[in-house]
């Protein structure tokens, strides 16, 4: 992802700024292939060395546990930050042995734990920037809040937790965020959990968020909306340039698109998990912001753009608690997916099941919406959703 730096200000974060995007010219773009050869997974971090302890909902105990459910992943300067959610419900519900916290690890490139924070409620998204800290949003479904840690501070001031400033119009929760030149972009996840099912024209898909620090206030004001039009982005389909209503119903992970990309380059990205799309939004909070829609073969949750060949990709890995670190042969041109079968609005309510398989690593085609799955070996790896490409970085 790019990561702008924001500017603290004494009284309040205020975000500026615009989004710079790339006019594309579609029949100038190369088709990205399906890169070749296989990826080799090792795993540099377990949860189950890593331990917390917490208060037991509805009583004064204290218990100790294992960090469990790795989900989201960041870079960080030269190190990582990862959120455990350490079964906590997605409204903020308790996990079976009573623990109300997730916990946010900051770890080197090597798996070096270095520092970690409890949050209240079920993490979600989790993004750093180096002039602000770490922000993590809880609770996907209803209940959320975001959090901002700055590891910097004294003890006391290092977490701060901010509410919404009002009752999200959506009826949802919170997920991934993106910091784009400058300004926090949050997905609108679980649409209509309290209220009308989506899509709905007027819920919001997506936030821009900017922090009052002294009032413990995140101010939301939507980016764009379920059922805002686009233009049909699949290159070779028959509805090519067309403008359709989105009909979004899982707005989920966020990204924006590197500037060296050869499409979509420096665009705010969307994916709807359920819906099996991404929408693109180039000239973000502009008066010429437009969006555009690639429809994708398949249910995705994050995705990666790497940088080169020679990188590394860092994935959670929900098969066994952990953080792995994937080598392969890396195609600038063909982004990393996460691909969610379950994930789909379609899926059966027991899964996996038959066509609709445990997550795997895949690429996307950019041009057309294909995902492709890579062949993978090493250590047992199921993908989360959460990925990282660190550029340059190679493990022992």
């Amino acid at each position: 992802m790019i990561r702008s730096r924001l500017r603290l200000w004494t009284a309040l974060f205020t975000l500026t700024g615009a989004a710079v995007g790339v006019t594309f010219v579609p029949f100038s773009v190369p088709t990205a292939s399906a890169t070749s050869g296989t990826f080799h997974v090792s795993q540099i971090l377990l949860g189950s060395s890593l331990h917390h302890t917490y208060t037991v909902s509805g009583s004064t105990s204290t218990h100790t546990e294992a960090l469990s459910d790795p989900d989201d992943i960041s870079q960080w300067g030269n190190d990582l930050v990862v959120g455990f959610q350490n079964g906590v419900g997605p409204q903020g519900q308790a996990s079976a042995d009573g623990n109300l916290d997730s916990t946010v690890v900051e770890f080197t490139l090597s798996g070096r734990v270095l520092a970690q924070w409890d949050l209240t409620g079920k993490t979600d998204g989790v993004t750093a920037d180096p002039g602000l800290g770490v922000l993590a949003t809880v609770n996907e479904d209803a209940n959320s809040a975001l959090y901002l840690i700055r590891p910097a501070a004294p003890t006391s001031d290092a977490v701060i937790r901010f509410s919404y400033n009002e009752s999200l119009p959506h009826g949802g929760g919170t997920d991934a965020i993106s910091i784009d030149d400058g300004h926090i972009l949050i997905s609108a996840s679980a649409p209509g959990t309290n209220g009308a099912s989506a899509p709905q024209a007027t819920y919001p898909a997506v936030y821009s968020v900017t922090l009052g620090e002294f009032t413990k206030t995140a101010t939301v004001t939507p980016l764009f909306f379920d059922e805002s039009s686009a233009t049909v982005a699949n290159i070779g389909s028959a509805k090519y340039g067309a403008s359709t209503p989105l009909a979004l119903t899982d707005p989920d992970s966020n990204e924006v698109v590197p500037f060296w990309s050869p499409r979509f380059a420096g665009d705010f990205m969307l994916t709807s998990q359920g819906d099996g799309v991404q929408v693109y939004v180039h000239g973000a909070r502009t008066s010429h912001q437009t969006l555009s829609v690639l429809t994708l073969t398949q249910s995705v949750d994050d995705t990666a753009w790497p940088t080169n060949a020679h990188g590394s990709l860092f994935a959670t890995n929900s098969t066994n608690d952990a953080v792995d670190v994937v080598k392969g042969p890396f195609d600038r041109n063909a982004p990393i997916v996460v691909v969610t079968p379950c994930g789909a609005n379609s899926a059966p309510a027991t899964c996996p099941a038959p066509n609709y398989p445990a997550n795997y690593l895949a690429t996307l085609n950019i041009t057309n919406g294909t995902v492709t799955p890579v062949t993978v070996s090493g250590s047992t790896f199921v993908p989360q959703g959460g990925l990282a490409f660190v550029a340059g970085f190679t493990p022992n």
